[in-house]
């Protein structure tokens, strides 16, 4: 816990360990954190405004989330620890669909990070991804041909994004693309955030076949901007956990899925 003195004298450390600890809870009240890090409920306010500004929080009335929302995207360090043995077996069942001489792209989500950290084997096989996390797993990487697409950086993301990725998307014609969304509902696809939206939209053009690849947690949510009907998408892969109703859903829509263990 963080000492009264360091309210004065340690502000950055702080709001580090508090964005640590915000990832690791979801959720947490502004008086426990306050109680939390030893220091008064002022200062933690001013942490979490900057921790927010940052894109690694969203303060909601009494506390603070690291969840999403419908309008906010959790930032990348909590969606890595969430759901991750749900995301692995989808990366194992998507690592099925991949032969050796392909082009597949990778989106920025960290389901298809999980499915990055399966590639050994495949070789030779071109990996395009906007995604510092792959990029930095696969840099490298024997019988690997890695093209990172460039753009405008985005820390909350940890990739690559704006005009210039959607221009570097769009000069490439791969066989596969794997993607993630952060809401399923009534058919469609949702992502909170428009750029996203444009460069998930890009790869999927640049795509003769696409996978969306959505845990459970995804399903039965929507988010402000809609991505593409799920149809859109050869085959989306979800968990055992996911719920008959959803399921019952994607039947209706004529969306054909699969359900991994």
């Amino acid at each position: 816990m963080t000492t009264p003195s360091a309210e004065r004298s340690r502000p950055a450390q702080r709001q580090t360990e508090i964005a640590e600890y915000v990832v690791s809870h979801g959720s947490i009240s502004a008086t426990d954190l306050a109680e939390q890090f030893g220091v008064s409920l002022m200062t933690i306010h001013r942490d979490l405004d900057e921790l927010e500004r940052q894109g690694v929080v969203r303060k909601h009335r009494g506390g603070v989330s690291a969840q999403p929302s419908s309008v906010f995207e959790s930032n990348v360090s909590y969606r890595m620890q969430a759901a991750l043995t749900e995301k692995q077996a989808l990366a194992r069942r998507a690592r099925e669909l991949i032969e050796p001489g392909m082009a597949v792209m990778l989106d920025d989500s960290t389901s298809t990070l999980e499915l990055a950290r399966l590639l050994d084997g495949l070789s030779p096989l071109t990996v395009v991804t906007n995604f510092l996390e792959t990029v930095k797993l696969l840099a490298g990487r024997p019988g690997i041909r890695l093209l990172a697409l460039g753009g405008e950086y985005h820390p909350t993301h940890d990739s690559f994004l704006g005009v210039p990725c959607i221009e570097a998307i769009e000069a490439l014609r791969v066989d596969l693309l794997f993607a993630s969304t952060s809401a399923i509902a009534d058919g469609y696809a949702y992502h909170q955030e428009q750029e996203i939206v444009l460069v998930k939209r890009a790869m999927m053009r640049a795509a003769q076949r696409s996978v969306l690849m959505v845990d459970h947690t995804k399903l039965g949510r929507a988010a402000l901007h809609r991505l593409a009907p799920l149809r859109d998408f050869e085959l989306v892969l979800t968990d055992a956990r996911a719920s008959g109703e959803s399921l019952a859903e994607m039947r209706e829509h004529g969306v054909r899925h699969e359900v991994v263990t």
